[in-house]
């Protein structure tokens, strides 16, 4: 690896409906990233719940800064010295009956470094799939919440799943060198869009992008599309996973974004209206 180069991974998942369970499925895939060299790692979207029903998400939500899964989030950033991304966390809001879908970013030293608060939230209806996230959500505020983190290779920009729709979200972030979208994609939308939006979001950033996901059978027959990957500035995709547990991990190449950037300075040509 390059002096350039800073190893990221991607934690794919099958969370349940317990939480114990699933942080005890997320620790060694963990180790496992970082016994490969990894600085940052990123886990899915729910990894400490999934439900039989979205509204079971309310029973086991937590207060901001303390709880079973920020403490496992903390104590695991610490004990390994690495930037640890919690895809979603169920907090606590203002309205009973929903929770904040917030990504909890902890520091080597296992403080807290960022939260991100899911901005678009999922509406889908095909068959028996029928998914209306704002029933049991409170939006994340657009103006009031700072989506982007330093790393040691760069900026990092926060995203959460459905909001990997909407380019326009990523473009009203700083420079960054990398994109996180930990997500919990269905299978139909995974099919049909997955790829395309997250290579799209590399390219017309022109930086790498970062997904991890959840993959494969869930409580009440869920479904989730798995296929975790990094992709780099040129849209290519660096590494990748279909489904099932597992970790993808890939290099964060300062001089290939370089690169692409210098032979297509589009950043550099966009006209701002």
């Amino acid at each position: 690896m390059n002096a350039r180069a800073h190893r990221v991974a991607a934690v794919q998942m099958v969370s349940t409906d317990d939480v114990a369970a699933n942080l005890s499925q997320a620790a060694p895939l963990i180790d496992e990233a970082v016994d490969q060299g990894a600085s940052l790692v990123l886990l899915p979207e729910n990894f400490g719940f999934i439900g039989l029903r979205a509204k079971d998400k309310v029973a086991i939500r937590e207060p901001d800064g303390d709880g079973v899964q920020q403490t496992f989030l903390a104590t695991t950033a610490r004990r390994h010295r690495i930037h640890l991304i919690g895809g979603s966390v169920p907090l606590y809001c203002d309205d009973p009956e929903r929770v904040k879908q917030a990504l909890l970013v902890y520091g080597p030293d296992g403080s807290r470094v960022a939260r991100y608060d899911k901005i678009h939230l999922f509406r889908f209806t095909q068959g028996a799939e029928d998914y209306d996230e704002p029933r049991t959500i409170s939006a994340g505020d657009t103006a009031q919440q700072k989506r982007w983190f330093d790393a040691a290779f760069g900026r990092v920009g926060l995203s959460i799943c459905y909001d990997v729709r909407f380019p326009e979200l990523y473009r009203a972030l700083p420079d960054v060198a990398l994109i996180v979208v930990p997500a919990a994609f269905t299978v139909p939308t995974g099919a049909a869009h997955w790829e395309t939006l997250l290579r799209a979001r590399a390219i017309e950033n022109q930086c790498y992008v970062l997904a991890a996901a959840q993959g494969g059978a869930h409580p009440g027959d869920r479904r989730t599309w798995g296929h975790s990957m990094l992709v780099d500035p040129w849209g290519t995709i660096v590494a990748h996973r279909d489904d099932g547990p597992g970790v993808v991990v890939g290099d964060i190449d300062l001089d290939r974004t370089a690169d692409v950037r210098a032979r297509l300075p589009a950043l550099a040509h966009r006209v701002m209206r």
